[in-house]
């Protein structure tokens, strides 16, 4: 069952097409071929292994995976950005699916060779029970063995540089802001964007849960999931308390083995 809406759940109609505009800067093809190449080398999985994207947003690395011989499947709550996937086509190894990613299809139990959780796309729920669900669901749909990577915002490096506030222009002329506030007891980073151009003006905010490394290998465990590797966003050198991003790979532990009877 899908949990309820609550008041608070701002995921629920940010990711839109402002959305896009707002983070334009930073999708672009190079950028994001170059975080596929490395999740191919961090996965090392033979052609033909199911990966799970979720949440995949607009396909952006979903797309290139199954380009490069992975089936794919990708879920995400955004109705528009599954739109949006889904035009830059889909097949027998490509397939995108609207849901949250607390309550995965039960048909996917033990089905998936690797699950990846990117661009800081954990930490969206007021209730941090929540985030736990999200990580048992991510373990429950692994095989055995299985692989999650998990791509976003380190609290220990956020917070070394933390940035009040910024503002840039997007390919239209519109300007727009950030204001951002961090409370050290929840964790959660608020984030208020402003913005005027062509279209007009407005305001809206969203709030994200920041974890550190530490805390997230222990949600991990609980779920079942081991971390291994842990680098500094997707660069290929290990994380450091000044790292403003984070990647870490956790493996399913494998079923034991049952003895044989003598």
């Amino acid at each position: 069952m899908t949990p309820k809406l609550q008041a608070t759940d701002w995921w629920a109609t940010y990711f839109d097409a402002h959305y896009l505009l707002e983070y334009e800067p930073i999708f672009s093809p190079v950028r994001d071929r170059t975080e596929v190449a490395r999740l191919i080398d961090v996965l090392a999985l033979p052609s033909g292994a199911r990966v799970l994207d979720v949440p995949c947003g607009q396909g952006r690395h979903a797309h290139l995976l199954a380009e490069a011989g992975f089936r794919v499947d990708g879920l995400d709550y955004s109705s528009h950005l599954i739109d949006l996937a889904r035009a830059r086509g889909t097949g027998p190894t490509l397939r995108y699916t609207r849901g949250d990613m607390r309550v995965l299809p039960a048909r996917w139990t033990g089905r998936f060779d690797a699950v990846v959780n990117l661009f800081t796309s954990f930490g969206f729920f007021t209730d941090p029970a929540d985030d736990r669900h999200v990580m048992r669901e991510f373990a429950r749909v692994l095989a055995p063995g299985g692989t999650l990577v998990w791509h976003g915002g380190s609290r220990d490096g956020v917070m070394t540089k933390f940035l009040s506030r910024d503002w840039w222009k997007a390919d239209d002329g519109t300007m727009i802001g950030h204001e951002r506030a961090f409370d050290p007891l929840s964790g959660v980073l608020t984030i208020r964007t402003a913005w005027e151009g062509k279209s007009g003006r407005g305001t809206r905010e969203h709030r994200i849960r920041l974890y550190s490394a530490t805390h997230l290998a222990e949600l991990c465990l609980e779920a079942g999931l081991v971390v291994e590797e842990c680098y500094d966003g997707f660069r290929d050198r290990a994380l450091t308390r000044r790292s403003g991003e984070m990647l870490l790979v956790a493996r399913k532990r494998e079923l034991p083995r049952r003895r044989r009877a003598r």
